[in-house]
């Protein structure tokens, strides 16, 4: 199933978009796509069926917004230096354990929402990355366990930086990720099945319609199904939490001087394959 949640910002409604592309309305049946709801089995199955007998009341996407496709977050973890090629072009040794850090659950907003270049940034950076939504709690699991059943679905993310903050000002990571909108989310969560194999995967994004970034899933150093067994031994994984699991090579801190790093007025679009497009546009702050 690909399911999405759309309305203004706050007051977004529970949605599925059906095989046909028709945006089909959920809200009959479920309160939110959230935590709880992928936790349920019985309310997932109940929704899929509705989904195969076309009873759903189609929804008219026009003008309408689309919002992060899971509500109430608990949590995004983040992978840092993830895929073998971004590791190279910035310069970093290849880690030898994941590199994680975290996001607030309100850096996450709609895959088309604006993203706001902060105050005083002088290095605001794309990153498109594969999200893993976590379906079921997660702590210390066991060798002989498939960290992969613990996850509900896939989504695209938008690691948005500022690089700047984030290496030269002191501290960790945190400064230079955590600004309002620097997570875009969406435009759906396509569930675990529709997704046989997180590591076979294309990513791509686009700065004013120039590609930057074009790499796959399989370049990843820990891929998907050893990064959940990893955090979930450092930190419990809850239903709706989020994992970004990194980014390909071309972001603009690897670029040559001078870096093309995103300015008010640009427009970044990014696309994993299966699991949709963003579109953003970027202001100032």
């Amino acid at each position: 199933m690909k399911l999405l949640r759309v309305g203004t910002a706050g007051a977004e409604r529970p949605a599925l978009l059906d095989q046909d592309g028709t945006l089909r309305d959920l809200s009959g049946l479920v309160a939110d796509i959230d935590g709880a709801l992928l936790a349920d089995a019985a309310a997932l199955g109940r929704l899929t069926a509705a989904a195969d007998a076309g009873d759903l009341p189609v929804l008219d996407a026009t003008g309408l917004r689309v919002g992060p496709p899971v509500g109430r977050i608990g949590k995004v973890v983040c992978i840092g230096l993830n895929y073998h090629d971004h590791a190279a072009e910035t310069g970093a040794e290849t880690p030898a354990e994941p590199v994680v850090f975290l996001k607030a659950a309100d850096t996450v907003v709609g895959p088309d929402d604006t993203v706001l270049v902060p105050r005083g940034s002088r290095k605001t950076d794309w990153e498109v990355e594969l999200a893993v939504v976590v379906g079921r709690t997660a702590r210390y699991i066991e060798p002989d366990e498939d960290p992969l059943s613990y996850v509900a679905g896939y989504a695209v993310a938008h690691d948005v930086s500022e690089r700047e903050f984030q290496i030269e000002r002191g501290g960790t990571w945190d400064k230079g990720k955590n600004c309002e909108t620097f997570n875009p989310l969406g435009p759906w969560l396509v569930t675990a099945d529709e997704v046989p194999d997180p590591q076979a995967l294309g990513l791509k994004l686009r700065v004013n319609g120039e590609l930057k970034q074009d790499g796959t899933t399989a370049d990843q150093i820990f891929p998907v199904a050893e990064v959940v067994r990893y955090v979930s031994r450092f930190m419990t994984l809850h239903p709706g939490d989020i994992i970004n699991t990194g980014t390909p090579a071309g972001v603009a801190l690897g670029q040559p001087e001078p870096k093309p790093f995103l300015r008010a007025g640009d427009v970044v679009e990014l696309e994993i394959d299966g699991l949709g497009r963003q579109r953003q546009e970027l202001k100032d702050a």
